[in-house]
Parts: structure tokens; C-alpha cells; sequence
């Protein structure tokens, strides 16, 4: 079952393990955006990633900078 992980990157998020509440962490997966356990509700950053946590801040301050601007 791991080879099997190991080649299909879509079975990778489905171990609870590599979820943080609605986070997902997975250094072994290369993907930026993951689908969520269940896909219907969309995906999620793959934290592991650099790439994604440079987005996830960058949409973090331009929410603030957004809020404070508009007072």
C-alpha cells in the first residue's frame, strides 16, 4: 500500500495523519493545493510547501491591509 501512495499523489491526503484540522501537511507530496478528504468541499494548501505558504500569507495580509485601509 505505501508503493501505492508513493505513485498516485491523489491517495496521498486521504491519511488522516497528514491532516491538522484543515490543514494539510505532507513534505512528500509536491502539490501546492490538495483536494480535501471530502472533495466535494474544495482544497486546501499543502503546508509542507514553501510556494504555499508564501500564498497563504500573502492572502492573510491582503485581508488585514485591506481592513485597515478601509477605516
Amino acid at each position: 500500500m505505501k508503493e501505492l501512495k508513493k505513485q498516485n499523489p491523489e491517495l496521498m491526503n486521504n491519511d488522516p495523519a497528514k491532516w491538522y484540522g484543515p490543514f494539510y501537511y505532507n513534505k512528500k507530496d509536491s502539490r501546492i493545493i490538495v483536494p480535501k478528504l471530502n472533495p466535494s468541499l474544495g482544497g486546501t494548501f499543502n503546508m509542507a510547501s514553501p510556494y504555499a505558504i508564501l500564498i497563504f500569507i500573502v492572502i492573510i495580509a491582503s485581508i488585514v491591509i485591506t481592513a485597515v485601509f478601509s477605516i
